[in-house]
């Protein structure tokens, strides 16, 4: 950040990080009215809460889990973004249980210990793929409904999830937002001030930037994390948990075809054609839903009411003020815990 060029590296990750949390082409909405709340930081950074993972075989993944809470509570499933991990929940989680629920929460493909089942498996990231991926992860669970949580990549699946398979969310809460896109609305330039600050999305199209995120992701993600959120004083040591998490060995290969499939450069698969096709309608959401966003996210963020309309269900949206950036689940855990509790009560 504070080497030769990190000028650069700043006017341009500040607003393209939408390749994480949002999409470009939003419908646009009549004003939400935000509420504001104050959250405060986690007491403690250096304590990993989980314990050992668990594992299940859910449609072409092994993946590996956090579970807190009781057995028969009632569900909540909170799904991380790029470049995070299952610890951007690591207070929210354990809130959550105290509070009587069963809180699930999986790595992504290309995260920690989740692996595919087969080599011979396409190293996929299209969203219809990743949300596809909790919908197996729930059958394989034989859990009916949940009530979802997520940001980031993970916003977009929890949106997608409640967009396409409603009677399995009793309530969503997603940070930015509505994040539901298409490789049409991908195609639609830009002005040239929004494309340059796009850079890491074009740096990711070529060989180059394969192998530079290959050789540098440790660090590359450390450089998303300080733009992202810009006043977040996050140690070492909570960097280093979930930096671990990018060890997989998938990791480049999903991260990498995520970017290049939204600029329609790389092939998504047929068997989730159809689902790619009903999401570019931009599908409402129906569920109870809470959106949320913090007041210092670095990462370019549609406006509330850029997207109030597509929710359709009984909805809120909630400013968390304070210097709260992208990573809002573990900058503002208490903020985040009430809003799931407060979704599930709507």
């Amino acid at each position: 950040m504070k080497r030769s060029g990190s000028t650069f590296l700043g006017a341009a990750v500040v607003a393209i990080l939408a390749a994480q949390g949002g999409t470009l082409n939003i419908a646009h909405a009549q004003s939400a009215q935000p509420q504001s709340a104050q959250a405060a930081m986690p007491a403690s950074a250096s304590r990993d809460p989980w314990g050992p993972l668990k594992h299940i075989h859910a449609g072409v993944l092994d993946v590996a889990y956090a579970e807190m809470g009781p057995a028969d509570g009632p569900v909540v499933i909170l799904l991380h973004g790029w470049p995070y991990d299952i610890h951007s929940y690591q207070d929210v989680a354990p809130a959550l249980a105290a509070k009587g629920y069963r809180v699930l929460v999986p790595y992504a493909r290309g995260y920690g210990e989740t692996r595919f089942l087969s080599d011979s498996t396409m190293r996929n990231a299209e969203p219809a793929a990743l949300a596809e991926d909790v919908i197996a992860f729930m059958d394989a669970l034989h859990i009916k409904r949940a009530v979802f949580g997520g940001f980031d990549w993970g916003a977009r699946s929890a949106d997608i999830v409640a967009a396409l398979w409603p009677e399995r969310v009793k309530a969503l809460v997603s940070v930015s937002g509505y994040l539901i896109g298409s490789q049409d609305s991908g195609k639609n330039p830009l002005p040239p001030k929004a494309e340059y600050q796009w850079w890491y999305q074009y740096y990711f199209t070529t060989e180059r930037g394969r192998v530079g995120y290959e050789k540098n992701h440790h660090d590359f993600a450390k450089l998303i994390w300080q733009l992202a959120s810009p006043k977040w004083n996050f140690d070492d040591t909570t960097y280093e948990r979930s930096a671990a998490a990018f060890e997989n060995p998938d990791h480049v290969a999903i991260t990498i075809h995520n970017y290049r499939w939204r600029l329609d450069l790389a092939n998504g698969e047929a068997k989730y054609a159809s689902i790619e096709k009903r999401l570019a309608q931009a599908p409402k959401i129906s569920v109870p839903t809470i959106t949320m966003e913090g007041d210092a996210n670095g990462a370019p963020h549609p406006q509330p009411e850029a997207y109030a309309k597509q929710f359709t269900g009984k909805y809120q949206f909630r400013l968390i003020t304070g210097g709260i950036g992208h990573n809002l689940p573990e900058e503002a855990p208490q903020a985040f815990t009430q809003a799931v509790i407060d979704a599930d009560h709507l």
